[in-house]
């Protein structure tokens, strides 16, 4: 079974940061937790840069949050960085890299979240550019009240896995993967048929999808899972967006690659849009990076 027994968890102290932590004690095999701020010059050059001030609150914040981890049954260990180049990502993903770490968990929405945009500009970044398989937790507000309760999907967030597929080796990978979790109970195939200019072109790729997902549902079956399969028509990310609404998934799981991903040097397009413009946590399974 696969586990991910050392998590990196950044934080920049925003309510969205901190509501992951309510999350991480519950993912399959965790043990230990790496919380990392990173500290990065103000924005305003007009600003006074005070950096052993911005330490001291950064510390005490960092050993408030190692508390309500530890309280989870967790090792935890707190890193403050701040980053040579002033990119923030870089660094983030630099402290995963040195620690070796199994996954990221991050927030959709950090400190810089301006109306309208989905994802911060971090999370962003790490979702296009990191190598470190990554977690983007979400959360349910209430619409219309910015400061609403928000209710995260916490419980069992492995539970109810929605897998898109376009059959490539990318994506078969992370197939496997989420069946290697314990935690997962239920799995939703989806392939979306997003070419083809006649109904008869249409129909042959249905066929062939049909085949191909009835394949890997009995595959999944014979391991003791509960699935189910769905093909749609029309644009890759909104069918997979929809898919996910309609079934109430705990999760979408994706490859960071599909078809084609070893001419990109970026997260395929299709991850990319879902992580972005869904409501549902995502995670994004680094294509070819194995365990």
């Amino acid at each position: 079974m696969r586990m991910f027994e050392k998590v990196l968890v950044p934080t920049d102290f925003s309510k969205y940061s901190i509501k992951v932590l309510e999350c991480v004690g519950g993912l399959p095999g965790v043990k230990k937790v790496v919380l990392l701020h990173v500290m990065a010059p103000p924005g305003d050059p007009a600003m006074v840069w005070d950096p052993g001030a911005r330490l001291k609150e950064a510390n005490a914040r960092l050993a408030e949050l190692k508390g309500l981890l530890e309280g989870q049954g967790l090792d935890v260990k707190t890193r403050f960085e701040v980053p040579s180049g002033g990119e923030v990502w870089k660094e983030i993903q630099s402290v995963a890299d040195e620690e070796q770490a199994s996954l990221m968990v991050m927030g959709a929405r950090g400190k810089g979240f301006v109306e309208g945009i989905l994802l911060g500009n971090v999370a962003r970044k790490i979702l296009r550019y990191g190598s470190t398989h990554l977690l983007l937790m979400r959360y349910k507000i209430l619409e219309d009240v910015k400061e609403g309760p928000m209710e995260a999907f916490c419980a069992r967030t492995f539970s109810r896995v929605l897998c898109p597929t376009d059959f490539s080796g990318p994506s078969e990978e992370a197939i496997s993967f989420v069946k290697g979790l314990r935690e997962v109970d239920q799995i939703i195939l989806q392939h979306v048929i997003s070419r083809g200019e006649t109904s008869e072109e249409i129909d042959a790729h249905y066929q062939d999808a049909t085949l191909k997902l009835n394949a890997i549902k009995e595959e999944l079956e014979r391991g003791g899972h509960e699935v189910s399969s769905h093909i749609s028509v029309g644009s890759s990310a909104e069918k997979i967006i929809s898919l996910a609404e309609k079934e109430d998934v705990s999760l979408v799981a994706m490859s960071s690659h599909g078809k084609g991903w070893l001419k990109q040097l970026i997260v395929g397009s299709t991850t990319y849009d879902v992580a972005r413009l869904g409501s549902r946590p995502v995670l994004v399974i680094r294509a070819g990076k194995g365990d």
